[in-house]
């Protein structure tokens, strides 16, 4: 199994100069992968003018990208994911999540009222079809495309399309449609009953998802995890020790870690907290505890 690190730095503000520093200091020290998150009413980089930076800054490093694909028609989101993937060599990671449900952010990308998983499920075949370069003749309620022509074709054939999401409906939807599941705030109790359902539900559709491609979204705190931090997972998930989901210490982390990996993850996306927590100095202490863990 093939165990592999990827840092999701706190992008709070467009700083640029100070991004390409992280990023270059991401590849030089052999991280995999770059990871932006799409927070459609927040001030954080959008994953794709952020990882298209990227793109230029790096050679090596992979682009993550967690995107809520809505608030964009399939088209434009569709080309812009392929000619980032063609831009960056075939470096693209995509992740698909059906939005964080901010106050207002419904309304604002156009969802209100709609199945937001219904369009995931709708969007995602016309997107792939675009990127093997196939015209695409679809009509519902919220899309209406007449032969529509590829925008272009991405880099890597496929460019695979991971997913979201702890609940029946979302794992249920990896087996059908996904490539991966990328998911977050679990115990490795959890995150091992999260594999099994997604091979269950792939075997029911009739398709196969690689049992690598299994990952997790980790919060780390060097020292401690912020009051508010604390309190959110707890109305969150009040029945789970936020220690299960936030490790504090490096050893903390291994021993987590170790555990998810056993339960069958084996693609982490580590987010350090608290202030300066993606500094050149912590990246480095991150590097050596965390990159001996890398097959």
């Amino acid at each position: 199994m093939k165990v592999r690190f990827a840092i999701a730095p706190a992008v709070d503000a467009v700083d640029l100069g100070a991004f390409a520093g992280q990023l270059q200091e991401l590849e030089s020290l052999g991280f995999d992968t770059v990871w932006l998150s799409d927070i459609p009413l927040g001030a954080t980089v959008d994953p794709i003018v952020g990882l298209s930076f990227a793109a230029a800054a790096t050679t090596r490093l992979k682009l993550g990208a967690n995107i809520v694909p809505f608030g964009r028609t399939p088209l434009a989101l569709a080309k812009a994911l392929a000619q980032l993937d063609q831009l960056s060599g075939g470096r693209l990671l995509l992740s698909f999540v059906v939005g964080i449900d901010q106050p207002g952010e419904r309304a604002a990308l156009g969802t209100v009222g709609a199945n937001r998983g219904a369009l995931v499920d709708a969007v995602v075949p016309l997107m792939r079809a675009w990127w093997a370069g196939d015209p695409v003749t679809y009509h519902d309620e919220h899309y209406h495309f007449d032969g529509v022509a590829s925008p272009g074709r991405s880099h890597q054939d496929p460019l695979e399309i991971w997913f979201g999401g702890n609940g029946p409906a979302a794992l249920s939807r990896i087996g059908r449609l996904g490539d991966g599941w990328l998911g977050s705030a679990l115990t490795p109790a959890e995150a091992e009953v999260v594999c099994k359902t997604i091979l269950a539900a792939a075997d029911e559709a009739g398709r196969t998802v690689d049992p690598e491609h299994f990952g997790l979204s980790l919060p780390y705190a060097r020292s401690e995890v912020d009051a508010v931090v604390v309190r959110r997972l707890r109305g969150n998930r009040p029945e789970v020790d936020p220690a299960e989901l936030v490790p504090v210490g490096p050893d903390r982390l291994r021993t987590l870690l170790r555990a998810h990996i056993d339960a069958g993850v084996s693609k982490f996306v580590i987010r350090p907290l608290g202030r300066g927590a993606d500094r050149g100095d912590d990246l480095a202490r991150l590097a050596d505890l965390l990159l001996p863990l890398q097959t």
